[in-house]
């Protein structure tokens, strides 16, 4: 089987793990939160290593980087959902530790490889 690039990228590795514990955490959350914030922390989770692969299929650097943008941007809608959600009591100090080690894994990972890309832009 063909590996594809994106693979390979720790950032991509590192946030598609995120995006499972995020998954795991969110099934004890209340079901009337279905449709709110448990669709919104699993969107944006998911986003991060989302992106990450299909910036990785664009032919400029500008254009990948844009995509690492959005996924950084991602990343930080996943912390903050996981903050209101240990605010209201949805998760524990633990799991809200837990994502956000994780988002301090993943945020600088993201910045180099943004910072690679755009320099294959020049």
């Amino acid at each position: 089987m063909k590996t594809y690039s994106f693979e390979s990228l720790k950032a991509w590795q590192t946030s598609k793990d995120l995006a499972k514990i995020v998954y795991e955490i969110t099934r004890n959350f209340p079901a009337d939160e279905r449709y709110g914030l448990t669709s919104q922390i699993r969107r944006s989770a998911v986003s991060v290593p989302t992106n990450i692969a299909e910036g990785s299929g664009r032919i400029t650097g500008k254009d990948k980087a844009h995509f690492t943008t959005q996924s950084y941007s991602s990343l930080m809608e996943v912390l903050n959902h996981a903050i209101i959600a240990q605010e209201l009591g949805y998760m524990s100090k633990g799991q809200l530790d837990v994502i956000r080690t994780r988002v301090d894994q993943i945020a600088p990972l993201l910045s180099g490889l943004r910072n690679a890309q755009l320099k294959q832009s020049s």
